[in-house]
């Protein structure tokens, strides 16, 4: 079911994806995309994003919503790091008001995944989070925030010419939004950290620096020969069902 999130005073496009029954499902997975790739990318983010929420309601029984941060999809707004951090957690405020959901938990792709560990470190109504091919940090952003700035542009995920008004804020925040000083704040709520060996984008390094982080409180899963893309993999996806049915708290 299309739905709509307000954030921030931005519209940001969602999807809400239920299992069959009478009963609603008392678990909720928040399902949260990357950064959009290539020219233009911004504008299909996240395309196949309520195909997954279908199957992972359909094969866990879990009420499931999935999102387009501002700047992606057709959510308005510019990409700030911080700016989508409050879209995660406007997206979890909209999951807990859904009839019958009383617990929440959080999956993300590559930055989707790092900002849900960011978002759980300091949101005590997260119960657990899953990630797949998720950065430890963004220092690589914010080495040459410029650069990083005309390449959000050129994606498409920045569209307004005057964007950000307040460039130093802009950049301090990749610098200062770390997942790896948030990961040990989430055990003893479960933590699944899923990555490709042979992921181009995000080293498999930073999955282990992110499982150091949380103190061996975490599973560490490394699937052979697999990119960065592991929402499209049949293995991280059936890790990842696996997981949330082992969730019991409430």
């Amino acid at each position: 079911m299309r739905c709509e999130i307000e954030s921030s005073g931005f519209r940001l496009a969602c999807a809400l994806s239920r299992p069959a029954g009478p009963d609603p499902a008392r678990r909720g997975l928040v399902l949260c995309h990357g950064f959009p790739a290539g020219p233009g990318g911004a504008r299909t983010s996240a395309q196949t994003y309520p195909e997954l929420a279908d199957r992972l309601a359909a094969d866990t029984g879990w009420t499931v919503l999935t999102f387009n941060f501002r700047g992606t999809g057709t959510s308005e707004g510019d990409f700030s790091l911080g700016g989508w951090l409050d879209d995660l957690r406007a997206a979890i405020d909209h999951l807990l008001l859904v009839e019958g959901v009383s617990g929440v938990w959080l999956a993300g792709s590559s930055t989707g995944g790092a900002l849900a560990i960011c978002q759980a470190a300091e949101d005590e109504r997260v119960r657990g989070v899953a990630t797949l091919a998720a950065p430890a940090d963004f220092a690589g952003w914010a080495a040459d925030p410029e650069q990083f700035l005309d390449h959000a542009r050129q994606v498409g995920v920045v569209r307004d010419p005057a964007f950000p008004a307040d460039f130093a804020s802009w950049a301090r925040e990749l610098a200062e939004i770390r997942p790896v000083a948030a990961a040990g704040k989430i055990p003893p709520r479960p933590l699944l950290i899923v990555h490709g060996a042979d992921d181009e984008t995000v080293p498999l390094d930073d999955a282990r620096i992110l499982a150091d982080a949380a103190q061996d409180e975490v599973e560490l899963r490394v699937l052979g020969e697999a990119g960065h893309r592991l929402r499209h993999d049949p293995r991280a996806v059936a890790l990842l069902i696996g997981w949330m049915e082992r969730q019991t708290a409430l």
